[in-house]
């Protein structure tokens, strides 16, 4: 059964290829239903993909081949939470070595434009520390930064 609510993401012809990236590279992520277009569409052809229904870490989306009329942009992005310097690593190479490119404070783009936060748990407990000091000293650091580094975060915390 479809989710009620789905996040419809916009892709010129290249929705299947994201949908199949992000189940490879995401854990709970899988790719579903796969419409293809029963005729001719403004940036397509009956038979090419149309619709890619997928979940990314449990979200429902559905992957539009709407043609190159609009692009992502950072107003929308994932998310991430990691639990260590693995996992961080491991995803935003996966996405930055597969066509991406690299951005501010944990931020990168896939190669279909489409922004990710590869948030270390670390570096949201840090600059929510009870201690100004503490957050601000993590903060700081991390405004240095593209790819966070969670030892780097965890020493500027302590001072």
């Amino acid at each position: 059964m479809r989710s009620k609510n789905t996040i419809c993401l916009w892709y010129d012809g290249a929705a299947l290829d994201a949908a199949t990236f992000y189940a490879q590279t995401f854990p709970h992520s899988s790719v579903g239903t796969v419409l293809r277009a029963p005729g001719d569409f403004p940036s397509g052809k009956q038979g090419d993909v149309l619709t890619v229904e997928f979940t990314v870490m449990g979200i429902p989306c559905l992957g539009l081949n709407g043609g190159p009329a609009f692009k992502h942009n950072e107003a929308f992005s994932f998310q991430v939470a990691t639990d260590d310097q693995a996992e961080t690593d491991r995803l935003w190479n996966a996405i930055v070595e597969n066509g991406g490119q690299e951005s501010a404070c944990g931020w990168c783009k896939d190669k279909w434009g489409l922004s990710w936060q590869i948030t270390p748990r670390v570096l949201m407990e840090a600059i929510n520390d009870p201690d100004p000091a503490a957050a601000k000293r993590a903060f700081e650091a991390m405004m240095d930064m593209r790819k966070i580094d969670i030892a780097t975060i965890e020493a500027a915390r302590r001072g």
